[in-house]
């Protein structure tokens, strides 16, 4: 990946979570946090991970609202960078805490039975 793409993505990063924070705390009652954003090459989409913290029906509601809110949250990107194009958003969930956690409870498990 170029240092042009990087660059662009660690910027949307930090725009989408102040955004996500400033906008959006209110309206949605999880904990959210934008984990990482991937750019295509022509900078035309952007591929947003966030976590949730939550049941699987706040997560499903708070993705929800992310994607009916996307529209909403590009206009206010694109007031607040300054790019030729402003990319489109893709919200995906990130569930690598959860994965973390049950390989966690699978190795404290291991050490239990080991005893």
């Amino acid at each position: 990946m170029s240092v042009r793409v990087d660059k662009v993505a660690s910027l949307i990063k930090q725009e989408v979570g102040s955004i996500l924070q400033r906008d959006f705390s209110v309206v949605s009652s999880a904990f959210l946090t934008v984990t990482e954003v991937r750019m295509t090459a022509d900078l035309k989409i952007a591929r947003v991970y966030v976590s949730i913290y939550g049941d699987s029906k706040t997560k499903e509601k708070t993705l929800k609202l992310l994607e009916s809110e996307k529209g909403h949250i590009r206009s206010i990107l694109g007031s607040h960078i300054r790019l030729k194009f402003t990319p489109s958003i893709e919200f995906y969930l990130d569930e690598t805490l959860d994965r973390v956690e049950t390989i966690d409870n699978l190795i404290k498990q291991i050490h239990r039975n080991d005893r």
